[in-house]
């Protein structure tokens, strides 16, 4: 498939929003029952800003939304089919979440009594809104690289990575108190989701096309190739269906995710979280931030690369 940048950045963002969330949900959730080493609870500005970020992290994620529709002014109508589609129940995820997200700020502002609940709201629409994300990719079943339950795995596990690291850098600043169990946690979800999604990529790379030149035509012969295809301008197909890029180039992205995501933001996360500077403690923090974010850009976009449009077996050669 060819990768859309709007969509990338829509995942990617939202996705480090909805962790951040949760993020913030499990930090006031442990302080509450008495499972943090902290004298005293968090600063309610941490909780404040970190709200902000969550709702800024969702407006530009769906703000990107808008880049990949061909008529913006009908973008109301994508919630029509939320019965049967995915991608409706998303277009109504997403505000949820982010009035959730919202309104936990305020409580917070305002020293309410009921922003644990109004946390555990927010957490409960994140989790649908991975879910509704997800499956927008993983119901796809002719798209083989999609169609497995690792999808929803990755899509939730690389969030709260992201969205753990970034409250793990927030911590930093405002409670640093936090930041050892918050960046123990960050490193967990970087590992797991590492293994994930190192799992789909094996489980991909032995995947077998089952539509072939063969099923096209009807013609039995395994001696049919394809020549030409049929036209020599550009085509819809060739621009939204192939990324156009070489197997090499693929081979490249893949290997700079798999570092940047994953294996930097651990080491640093692990030196930040560890260290006893308070300053050195927020650079290599906030560079973790940094790193694995720009290598969630690169997963994504191979995420989309990756997926092999059966069209494409068709469109695959030129005379």
């Amino acid at each position: 498939m060819k990768p859309a940048f709007s969509v990338v950045f829509l995942t990617t963002l939202i996705g480090a929003a909805q962790g951040l969330l949760i993020a913030l949900f499990g930090v006031e959730l442990a302080t509450r029952i008495g499972l943090t080493v902290a004298s005293s609870a968090p600063p309610q500005i941490f909780f404040v800003l970190d709200a902000v970020l969550v709702v800024v992290l969702g407006g530009l994620g769906l703000l990107a939304s808008f880049f990949h529709l061909g008529h913006p002014e009908r973008a109301w109508r994508a919630i029509a089919m939320w019965r049967t589609s995915w991608l409706s129940r998303e277009c109504l995820a997403l505000p949820v979440f982010l009035g959730c997200a919202f309104a936990y700020g305020v409580a917070h502002w305002v020293g309410s009594p009921w922003s644990l609940e109004i946390g555990a709201l927010g957490a409960l629409a994140s989790a649908a809104l991975f879910v509704c994300t997800s499956m927008i990719y993983a119901c796809l079943r002719f798209l083989q690289e999609w169609a497995t339950p690792l999808t929803m795995v990755n899509f939730v596990l690389l969030g709260c990575a992201s969205g753990f690291t970034f409250a793990t850098a927030s911590a930093a600043w405002f409670d640093p108190s936090l930041v050892p169990a918050l960046a123990a946690c960050a490193c967990v979800l970087t590992l797991a989701g590492c293994a994930s999604r190192v799992a789909s990529l094996v489980r991909n790379a032995g995947l077998r096309p089952t539509s072939t030149v063969q099923s096209a035509t009807g013609i039995k012969s395994a001696k049919v190739v394809q020549k030409s295809r049929g036209f020599t301008a550009g085509a819809f197909n060739l621009r939204e269906f192939f990324h156009g890029q070489t197997p090499r180039v693929l081979r490249r992205i893949k290997w700079t995710f798999l570092v940047a995501a994953f294996l930097v933001p651990f080491f640093l996360l692990a030196l930040g979280g560890s260290s006893s500077s308070v300053a050195v403690s927020i650079w290599l923090l906030c560079a973790a931030c940094a790193v694995q974010y720009a290598g969630l850009v690169a997963e994504r976009w191979f995420f989309f690369a990756e997926a092999r449009h059966p069209q494409n077996l068709y469109y695959s050669a030129v005379s």
